[in-house]
């Protein structure tokens, strides 16, 4: 066996306004245990044009891109993959000898999660949240058949064009809130943020749902998950997520589908931190 990082190594990265260890430990559990030349690091940035010329000049093979910076990434590559385009978010950059190429795996993620759980798209869905990641997942329930949504966004513009463009209403808070399925798209209730002891949706919402599910990650209880498992409620969490969308980067970066037991060894070894 080769002895990694050496100078032929690959280098992966993400970006993310609060760097979670979830995506390092799980890629570098499947490099390890597949033999790979690769290394992943976790970063942030107060300067994304500079980090994404940073990926083209230094040939580093790929970049997941994080909350806040799916969106600001659109015009710093060089191609849109069907998957980004049909959304105006990005979460994945390629880097193929300085041409960078981004894609959306969270979008494929959810569609994943959407039929693993069996969702019925007759639910009453209320989304909450209209950054680069709530674009991902309301596109997903749009394309699973969901008619019957609404979107909850303080951010007016974005909130209503979001909807629009997926056939849901749009209103700013939760007033009058009739939902069977809760999503939660927002940074409320992640660990490290100014709103993390924060409920996404009131209990009162909680108790009138049939399945809650919160896409953040970090923690993957959060007090969303914690409200809604305390009130008998099917749950479904971020680090679902995060593992499926993991593992689409982790093909498009080596060009290598582990079996479905290893990735399940790496998913449990990097939740275990």
């Amino acid at each position: 066996m080769a002895i990694y990082p050496n100078k032929h190594t690959q280098l992966c990265m993400s970006l993310a306004a609060r760097p979670g260890n979830f995506g390092t430990r799980f890629h570098n559990f499947l490099y390890r245990a597949l033999d790979l030349d690769f290394f992943y690091k976790a970063f942030t940035t107060t300067d994304l044009p500079a980090a994404i010329s940073g990926i083209r000049a230094l040939g580093i093979r790929g970049c997941a891109v994080s909350m806040p910076f799916k969106q600001a990434c659109i015009p710093l590559v060089d191609e849109l993959d069907a998957s980004a385009a049909a959304i105006d978010s990005i979460n994945t950059i390629v880097n193929d000898a300085g041409y960078l190429k981004a894609y959306n795996t969270d979008y494929l993620a959810i569609r994943q999660l959407i039929d693993r759980h069996a969702l019925a798209p007759t639910l009453r869905l209320a989304l909450r949240g209209s950054g680069g990641m709530a674009q991902a997942v309301a596109c997903a329930f749009r394309d699973a058949g969901f008619r019957n949504g609404v979107l909850i966004a303080r951010n007016a513009d974005a909130g209503k064009a979001l909807a629009e463009r997926c056939g849901f209403t749009w209103q700013a808070d939760e007033s009058g809130l009739q939902a069977d399925l809760l999503v939660n798209v927002t940074p409320l209730g992640m660990a490290g943020g100014p709103e993390a002891d924060t409920l996404a949706f009131s209990q009162q919402a909680i108790d009138r749902a049939t399945v809650v599910f919160d896409v953040v990650a970090i923690p993957a209880r959060t007090p969303l998950i914690v409200a809604a498992e305390a009130a008998g409620k099917p749950v479904i969490n971020g680090q679902d997520v995060v593992a499926l969308q993991a593992l689409e980067q982790f093909v498009l970066y080596t060009g290598v589908r582990p079996e479905l037991a290893l990735v399940e060894e790496a998913t449990a070894f990097a939740a275990a931190e």
